[in-house]
């Protein structure tokens, strides 16, 4: 989590329950049978038939006791049954005389005795002699199978097993002296001959563990939250065990931020002397030169950056974040970073462990060149805390409301003054002797409106705040007014001198210039008005409406502003030449990412209903057009000239990338669209969607018809990724219950279920979260939402990962083993939505979700060589072998 709001994963996708997708018909005969002592159970029963027989065996008299063991035995196995019976159906097609090796023996009341290989000892001698005396001498051997769902009556019985907390012993539940076993955490077993005992113990449902079980050396087996899923090994991999992992020889450089965040932040646009504009957007803040059209990044924060101060020198300057959660869960701390702006070091770091949720406003002192600074937190109170910055000092602090508070700032003459002002409030606060004290502003006659928005210090030394009623209000200090305050008012108070009328809806911000002037925004008629001395306007222009209101304002010099919109954009110009977007940015959050196949331009969409086209050569938008409901999937037609949208109802559009108009439109069912995936030849588009269908076309006339030629339907869950092979004759998916499935389109959209003979199949392209040659992908401890998308290079040597905690990962391609190493990158505030690299593999572009930034990475090639025990790419040509780094 991180930023504003929780990420869990797919955060506005609907996940619907794990379903079998082909339950066997009641009645039907299972052809596996499992032999056990005193147990013998056909699959294809159910359960209770098998503790019946087990019953029926025993005396009347010791029915009570055996009803009571075994209704203990079934709650402690509730949770082991879903495993058990994925497990199970993978020997489904395997005959009593062929299913075990000499090597292993079988299983016997219930227990797998298992040999002293990789150092797991066999069970007592007693239970061989058991074994012995049953005559059960059917040592089958495994092979590799086509995973089968299975019904809960096709369950037979195993006998518990645990392992201890860190999962280095192993026995049953009465055991006293567990056998060791020479394993980490990520690993059950691997082992040709080995069959793993599954129990809710050692698999907590929202954890990913590798249990690796080799079929004859042709498979391997993940759990994702309790579910199996089997990866069959290409057969160019002879020893899976010598495969080995390192991290790629590529690493990634941060070169362009696209975004501002100006929808619910106020005060966040600055205009430094080196003619750097400075704004923050997700966990970056970025300093962008407005006429050389340049960026540099300051990236310390771990968080989302929500407010910036400016120190009076114009170099220093301080940052405050949120606070966030790691991948656990726990909660990070917030805190404040005075920075140099000219060479981006970190000066000091205050306030980890004193501010609560975040940092909400910040302001240095000014009548003392900058010796204090002041900073609000996101506490129900909203502390305000006085702080010698370079000693990393608190020298004050003090509750200053339950209400919102929207700016805070010194007195500029006087640093012992400082000002807040929010919902239904202005303070005036005095610093004296450590100890803050409070007045507050009195509206007398005036009516008290509900917001004050933004205040500034005017030349004259009075206050003027602008308010949610359009007014702008000149505050000054007075001697109490009983007749107006009461007969409890005494001394000096701050009342208002004067209301001029500013705006239509709210005034959000004030900018005062250098020669006494004032400048406002306004929320609802967008508008920006420059003032004379004396609050007299003289000037004033409107915002175009797509961007929004005006936020925030920043003067260049003369005429020329810089206005920050609550549509994240912000435009430079002056008030008779109109103003143009420097910067632009989605309003919601955003899914959809596409890579053009010939140039160097993406598309983006999202829940704001906007789609941007990109250039990443001139890092500006070339065009963006505004649909009727939020798009969440698009991709390119392999010639270039077209993009296919797909939309949250079901409805998805082909766009000309030249006149930006919809040549076609579409509706397949009504619930979302996930995935829209052209074949590498451009013949067929696949579409896939929340109905659990993946809908296939024929496309024709350069991507401009499209007609209807089959529908892709096995998947018991929601259509998350696909990608088709680089003869566009098959398909690969995942669904939403982890299933991997493979499609015969040429053949009439079959589903191929014998997934075994796929395991050498050559992809166009992978973004599927799950399959072989992208297992190591996935962490230790994570959950199937952990990771929201994945994406190859087109030279297949790395795949980029997008997580739900706000990271961006490299990895080489391909990665088929757990716990692989690889770069990690932060800069993103929210759950990274998708990632995806340039025709060139020159960039990677990266997405985050509620942060609504797009990153922009360089590739960087460090210097490799050849190794060629290194695994090449199953689905690669032979000259695209990876290299790694030296």
């Amino acid at each position: 989590g991180g930023g504003d709001t929780p990420r869990m994963g797919h955060q506005s996708l609907t996940r619907h329950p794990k379903q079998d997708s082909n339950p066997r018909p009641t009645g039907e005969q299972d052809p596996v049978k499992l032999t056990s002592f005193a147990l013998h159970a056909q699959l294809g029963e159910s359960l209770l038939c098998v503790f019946t027989d087990d019953l029926l065996e025993g005396s009347n008299s010791e029915l009570p006791g055996k009803l009571s063991m075994m209704e203990a035995r079934l709650q402690a196995q509730e949770d082991e049954i879903t495993l058990l019976k994925s497990s199970l159906a993978e020997v489904q097609s395997l005959s009593l005389e062929d299913a075990f090796s000499d090597d292993v023996p079988p299983l016997v009341e219930g227990r797998s005795l298992l040999q002293e290989s990789h150092g797991v000892r066999q069970e007592t001698r007693e239970e061989e002699k058991r074994e012995n005396d049953q005559g059960s001498g059917m040592r089958p051997n495994w092979a590799s199978l086509v995973e089968e769902p299975i019904q809960p009556s096709s369950v037979s019985l195993f006998q518990e097993h645990r392992f201890t907390k860190d999962l280095g012993t192993y026995g049953p539940l009465d055991d006293q002296n567990p056998v060791p076993l020479p394993m980490d955490s990520s690993f059950l077993f691997h082992s040709k001959n080995l069959i793993p005992i599954l129990c809710h113990e050692c698999f907590p449902g929202n954890m990913l563990l590798f249990s690796l079980l080799c079929l004859s050396g042709q498979s391997i087996k993940m759990f994702i939250r309790g579910r199996p899923i089997t990866m069959y090994v290409p057969s160019n991999i002879q020893n899976y065990d010598d495969l080995r992992m390192e991290p790629p020889a590529e690493r990634l450089e941060l070169e362009w931020v696209y975004g501002y965040r100006g929808r619910d932040c106020r005060a966040n646009l600055f205009l430094l002397p080196s003619r750097e504009a400075v704004y923050f957007t997700a966990c970056v803040v970025v300093l962008y030169h407005i006429n050389n059209r340049t960026q540099r990044h300051y990236r310390k924060h771990t968080d989302c950056v929500r407010c910036l101060a400016v120190h009076p020198d114009q170099v220093r300057i301080a940052s405050g974040q949120t606070a966030g959660v790691d991948k656990d869960g726990k909660p990070l701390l917030p805190f404040v970073h005075i920075w140099d702006s000219s060479t981006l070091v970190t000066l000091q770091q205050i306030g980890l462990g004193s501010f609560e949720r975040g940092v909400n406003s910040l302001a240095f002192s000014r009548a003392d060149s900058g010796v204090f600074l002041v900073v609000i937190d996101d506490s129900n109170e909203h502390m305000l805390s006085v702080w010698d910055w370079a000693r990393a000092t608190k020298q004050a602090e003090i509750k200053s409301t339950n209400e919102a508070v929207f700016a805070v700032e010194f007195n500029p003459s006087d640093s012992c003054n400082i000002i807040t002002c929010g919902k239904s409030h202005v303070y005036f606060w005095t610093l004296s002797g450590g100890v803050l004290t409070k007045k507050q502003g009195i509206f007398g006659k005036y009516k008290k409106p509900k917001f004050i928005q933004c205040f500034l210090f005017s030349g004259t030394g009075d206050v003027l705040t602008g308010d949610s009623e359009g007014n702008i209000l000149t505050w000054g200090k007075s001697a109490a007014d009983v007749k107006t305050l009461g007969k409890g008012a005494k001394g000096k108070t701050y009342q208002i001198m004067r209301q001029t009328r500013a705006h239509e809806g709210s005034v959000f911000t004030l900018c005062v210039l250098h020669s006494g002037a004032l400048l406002s925004g306004g929320g609802k008629d967008r508008r920006v008005v420059l003032w004379s001395v004396d609050l007299a306007p003289e000037k004033e222009c409107e915002i175009p409406e797509k961007f929004g209101a005006v936020r925030t304002i920043a003067h260049v010099d003369g005429e020329e502003l810089l206005v920050g919109t609550t549509r994240n954009a912000i435009l430079r110009g002056t008030f008779s030449g109109g103003f143009v977007a420097i910067v632009q940015g989605h309003v919601d959050e955003m899914w959809g990412l596409a890579t053009h196949p010939s140039q160097n331009t993406f598309l983006t969409c999202g829940h704001d209903k906007q789609v941007f086209l990109w250039n990443a050569e001139e890092h500006m938008v070339d065009w963006c057009t505004t649909l009727e409901e939020a798009a969440l999937c698009a991709d390119f037609c392999p010639n270039g000239s077209v993009v296919s949208v797909g939309l949250y109802t079901g409805r998805w559009l082909v766009l000309d990338l030249q006149t930006r108009e919809i040549v076609f439109d579409c509706t397949d069912g009504n619930e979302q669209l996930s995935v829209m995936r052209y074949s590498p030849d451009g013949s067929f588009l696949a579409v896939g969607s929340h109905d659990n269908f993946i809908y296939i076309y024929n496309v024709s006339d350069g991507g401009r018809r499209y007609t209807r030629f089959g529908k892709c339907t096995g998947h018991s869950s929601f259509i998350t990724h696909l990608d088709w092979s680089k003869d566009g004759k098959y398909i690969m998916s995942n669904s939403g219950d982890y299933e991997i499935l493979y499609w015969d389109v040429a053949g009439g959209c079959k589903l191929l279920r014998n997934r075994f003979d796929s395991r050498d199949r050559k992809w166009a392209s992978y973004t599927c979260v799950l399959g072989f040659h992208v297992m190591g992908v996935w962490l230790e401890g994570s959950d199937g939402t952990d990771i929201n998308a994945l994406c190859r290079s087109r030279c297949e040597r790395m795949v980029a990962v997008a997580d739900d905690f706000c990271k961006v990962h490299l990895f080489q391609y391909p990665c088929p083993k757990p716990k692989a190493p690889s770069h990690r990158y932060e800069g993103h505030g929210s759950h990274v939505t998708n990632v995806g690299f340039t025709h060139n593999d020159s960039h990677l572009l990266s997405m985050g979700g509620k942060d609504t930034s797009i990153l922009q990475w360089r590739v960087r090639r460090e210097k490799a060589a050849e190794t060629p025990d290194r695994v090449a790419p199953a689905s690669s040509s032979s000259n695209c072998i990876p290299e790694t780094g030296t």
